[in-house]
């Protein structure tokens, strides 16, 4: 009998890439619809399709090492792309479209991209913005059509490492320039297991994506995780709230990713409520879910858990089942498998229970650094390899976690710490409230004062005043909790995320505290 410890295991699984399982156990089994151009994917026509487009990246001489931008929106193609990249060893960079020229350009150099592959609609600007320096360009809809029917090689998928770069994303910006962080193999293996283990995902699974490839929410909530269980993924080019919840229905899907703008854009369709009797849950991450809209979804009959993920790690970082969720308000649950999690108080030591406490991560599915930026990278964690998230937490003795939101956002009224994210919650419940963003400004007397952005909800448009929002705050928040100015405004600075952008609104508020406003 052979000794297994004397056997040379392969330090990663080659089955790294689940399409080539998959094609084999389930071949005619949907992997991926596509509802912008109405294709239906079955896991050995997937297979085969990446099996061109590898083919195609060794034609244009893209290799081991090297990295493919895609600037293009969410399509089948792009899925393709990536598990080509994959079997040649390259990473792929996804890029942000919604980004001005001159960002993306930036974003584009900095990646340093042998291959640039995109639609028609951003050759153009990108061209001008990079100039002589654009890579070559593939075009999807018409150079790769032709040029996959027309491939003159194949090849062998090259073997591949734990911490080779798979996939290379490009943060928001909210904390200044974006950084590209290295997403590894590893990462997306470990987030695939430790999410279908945590989260009881299934091959019978189906779940849509229609947060954009650019985030990791696009690709690592439940595509990948999908896609390694032998489940459905299904593609949405844009969020449109009617159609979202038409398609959930329609495609018989079983879970959900949504961001919270996303919930609040649905509450107003028409087909709000419908059954959906194959969905087990919604999934609100990306932002904190504010209380009252958790209340309004699970009233509309819906199950929603809440999530907490980041592009360095996880990003499924957290579970809780359905039924804890309900007894468990504001709260995300236990780590899931692999992960490690400590909470560190302001004086270094770790936080107690129930305090506040940065989060720090360490695991597997933890990114491997950010390009080009070793300075960056060493910011981010510290010497014994934990992740410094930014983030506020609490854990309870149930060794349950809570999120209290930003560390930088975090403020001090009066010798008082206060969580921007409590107070949103507190003013969300408002009923003429849509969205809020509060932010923590200079006071003569306090230190610190809140300062609330409020989006009213169409009914309240022009209705809404900062003085009734002050007044609803006192009922509800405790005196130094309460935003000492308001500002109602018809939406609110974006990042390419889609998030508010707090710094922006930060740098208007410091700005305007002597204009406009109610003041408390």
């Amino acid at each position: 009998m052979t000794d297994a410890s004397a056997v040379d295991w392969p330090q990663f699984p080659r089955y790294a890439d689940p399409l080539r399982y998959w094609r084999g156990l389930a071949p005619n089994r949907l992997a991926l619809i596509d509802r912008g151009r109405g294709t239906r994917h079955t896991y050995a026509q997937f297979d085969a399709a990446c099996d061109k487009w590898a083919a195609l990246l060794r034609d244009l001489g893209v290799v081991k090492g090297q990295r493919v931008a895609a600037v293009a929106g969410n399509r089948h193609e792009v899925a393709e792309i990536f598990f080509a990249c994959i079997r040649v060893g390259a990473a792929l960079v996804p890029l942000n479209w919604r980004l001005a020229p001159e960002e993306l350009g930036a974003i584009l150099l900095h990646s340093k991209s042998s291959l640039l592959v995109g639609e028609e609609r951003f050759r153009e600007s990108l061209a001008k913005s990079v100039g002589a320096a654009m890579p070559p360009w593939l075009d999807l809809d018409s150079d790769a059509p032709s040029a996959l029917t027309e491939l003159r090689s194949g090849g062998d998928d090259v073997e591949v490492m734990p911490d080779d770069p798979v996939m290379i994303l490009y943060t928001s910006g909210s904390t200044g320039h974006p950084k590209g962080v290295v997403i590894p193999h590893r990462q997306i293996l470990y987030n695939a297991i430790a999410t279908a283990t945590a989260w009881e995902l299934g091959h019978e699974d189906i779940a849509p994506v229609a947060t954009p490839f650019f985030h990791t929410g696009g690709w690592n909530v439940f595509a990948t995780p999908l896609w390694h269980r032998g489940g459905t993924v299904v593609l949405f080019d844009q969020f449109d709230p009617a159609s979202f919840l038409d398609a959930l229905a329609e495609e018989r899907c079983t879970v959900a990713l949504t961001v919270p703008t996303q919930l609040i854009m649905m509450l107003g369709s028409s087909q709000w409520g419908r059954p959906l009797p194959d969905l087990r849950f919604f999934i609100s991450g990306g932002a904190p879910c504010p209380a009252a809209l958790i209340d309004k979804v699970r009233g509309a009959g819906y199950t929603l858990r809440e999530g907490y993920g980041l592009t360095e790690c996880g990003p499924n970082c957290f579970a809780m089942s359905s039924e804890e969720s309900v007894l468990n308000p504001g709260r995300v649950g236990r780590p899931v498998p692999f992960l490690e999690m400590r909470l560190i108080s302001d004086d270094g030591f770790t936080a107690k229970v129930d305090e506040p406490g940065e989060l720090q991560l360490r695991g597997p599915q933890m990114f491997a650094g950010y390009l080009n930026d070793p300075e960056k990278t060493a910011e981010a964690l510290t010497e014994d390899g934990w992740l410094r998230t930014g983030d506020l937490a609490k854990c309870g003795e149930d060794g349950v976690f809570s999120i209290c939101g930003r560390k930088k956002d975090m403020y001090i009224s009066g010798g008082e710490n206060v969580f921007p994210g409590e107070v949103e919650s507190a003013l969300a419940s408002h009923p003429g409230i849509a969205e809020v963003v509060v932010v923590g400004v200079p006071h003569q007397l306090w230190g610190e004062s809140g300062c609330a952005f409020v989006v009213p909800r169409a009914s309240m448009s022009g209705q809404l005043t900062g003085e009734a929002i002050i007044a609803f705050a006192r009922q509800h928040l405790a005196g130094y909790k309460v935003p000492r100015t308001i500002f109602v405004a018809d939406d609110l600075p974006r990042l390419g995320s889609g998030k508010p952008d707090r710094r922006e609104l930060a740098v208007r508020a410091a700005a305007a505290m002597d204009t406009a406003g109610a003041t408390a």
